[in-house]
């Protein structure tokens, strides 16, 4: 008898085949027709992608869809990435979609984003590198096609904002086959003629085909290179292309581009209204101050005799003082001069005792210095005296002579000394060797010397 097959729960069911599902399927990219769709209190996606012969559940979550700056509407063709997977409380088999894009744009979509990623490694959308517009620019360039919707509201808008400035037209096709060579033709064109101050880029809106020509890598290169600061004013406020970011500045429409590039004239004229009366009242407002400076002036103002006459007086006041102050000034120098005098006589030093003092000082000194220098005197002969009695060549002088081995040490005793042996002798004057012939007893030596 076979044993029993194990039973199993609905729910082990479906998490079993959930799980064989996303091992086997992996993520892959499903194309589709949008249908159902629906937006959840929670901000998550739920519709079915259908084709001609079937349907199937999609969920997308909030944290995915929100990275989309679209959201799709019903029968938009799309396509998904997604994990096949099965709901587990129905049963039901549906994709969890991790992105999604308008079908036929994924590959267009994917070439932008590589060269976007190309351009930006290479600096190209570097803030650093993009160049200020002219505050009020005398020559304003336009490169578009002259047939382009666009064209007649920029002009418009040029028109009244900034009549002062000359409009120069570099006309390109804005769309098609060729259209990216012949648009990055006039930039170049433009910047070689150098007629204008500033470029603007623009074309209508359309969809990602119509404006792809501003996503080749030959236009982004061309409005890098051009000498002249490039606005880009390309499709409406949402399209973004590959020369909105290497461009030196970006208007969200054709219109917006010619607003940014020109100043509002109607603004100006207010703010020069503005400053003329500011003007008109600093300089009435001087010229009352220097009016009143002026009659201040005047007041002052007298005749030179006048002015003469005056400083003749003043000048014979000044003289009348400094006489008086001179004399007086001088009878107080004298006075203080007598009694300066006065006090000298009074401090002056009695010198005659002071004198016969220093002569007995200076006698007393010299007697002690005769006497202390005989006492040191004598006192030098007795030490050289002795110092001779000490000296070995005054040994030497009287007979005797010193004897030296041949290393140099002192012979004391001829028990020092061997046979045959070379000795050096020192006398008073001079020296001389000798060798030892013959070494004399005590008695011998006695007897030798008697």
């Amino acid at each position: 008898m076979q044993p029993a097959a194990p039973v199993i729960t609905v729910s082990e069911l479906n998490r079993l085949a959930r799980l064989a599902l996303e091992r086997t399927l992996p993520q892959l990219w499903v194309a589709g027709e949008v249908s159902n769709f629906t937006r959840a209190a929670s901000g998550h996606w739920y519709f079915t992608l259908k084709d001609a012969q079937a349907a199937v559940r999609c969920a997308m979550y909030r944290n995915r869809n929100q990275l989309l700056d679209w959201t799709p509407a019903e029968g938009m063709r799309v396509e998904v990435r997604a994990q096949p997977t099965l709901y587990e409380p129905r049963g039901e088999f549906q994709l969890m979609v991790e992105s999604m894009r308008r079908a036929g744009l994924g590959a267009l979509y994917e070439a932008f984003l590589r060269l976007k990623e190309k351009l930006a490694r290479e600096g190209l959308f570097d803030p650093a590198r993009k160049r200020p517009l002219p505050r009020y620019p005398r020559a304003i360039g336009l490169v578009t096609s002259p047939q382009a919707a666009a064209l007649r509201d920029v002009l418009t808008t040029l028109a009244r904002r900034w009549p002062a400035a000359r409009v120069i037209l570099y006309p390109t096709p804005v769309q098609g086959e060729g259209a990216a060579t012949q648009i990055a033709a006039a930039l170049a064109l433009a910047g070689a003629r150098a007629e204008c101050e500033v470029l603007l880029l623009v074309r209508g809106g359309g969809s990602l085909e119509d404006l792809w020509a501003y996503n080749e890598e030959v236009v982004a290169r061309a409005i890098a290179a051009s000498p002249i600061p490039v606005v880009s004013g390309i499709g409406h406020e949402t399209d973004f292309t590959i020369a909105d970011f290497v461009a030196d500045a970006r208007a969200p429409t054709p219109t917006g581009a010619a607003q940014l590039a020109t100043p509002d004239a109607a603004e100006l004229r207010q703010h020069l209204a503005h400053l003329a009366r500011r003007l008109n009242m600093d300089v009435e407002r001087r010229l009352n101050t220097l009016g009143q400076r002026l009659d201040g002036l005047a007041r002052r103002l007298r005749h030179p005799a006048e002015r003469l006459a005056e400083q003749r007086r003043h000048l014979k006041q000044l003289a009348a003082r400094l006489g008086l102050a001179q004399g007086g000034r001088l009878a107080q120098l004298r006075q203080r001069l007598q009694h300066a005098r006065t006090r000298l006589r009074a401090a002056a030093p009695r010198l005659t005792p002071q004198r016969m003092r220093l002569e007995h000082l200076r006698l007393g000194l010299a007697r002690a210095l005769a006497m202390g220098l005989a006492r040191r005197r004598e006192r030098l002969e007795t030490l050289a005296a002795h110092l001779n009695h000490l000296d070995p060549h005054a040994v030497l002088a009287r007979g005797f002579s010193l004897v030296r081995h041949a290393d140099g040490r002192i012979v004391r005793t001829a028990a020092e000394l061997a046979l045959g042996e070379t000795v050096r002798m020192t006398f008073a004057q001079g020296e001389a060797e000798g060798e030892i012939r013959r070494l004399l007893t005590p008695l011998e030596d006695r007897a030798a010397r008697s």
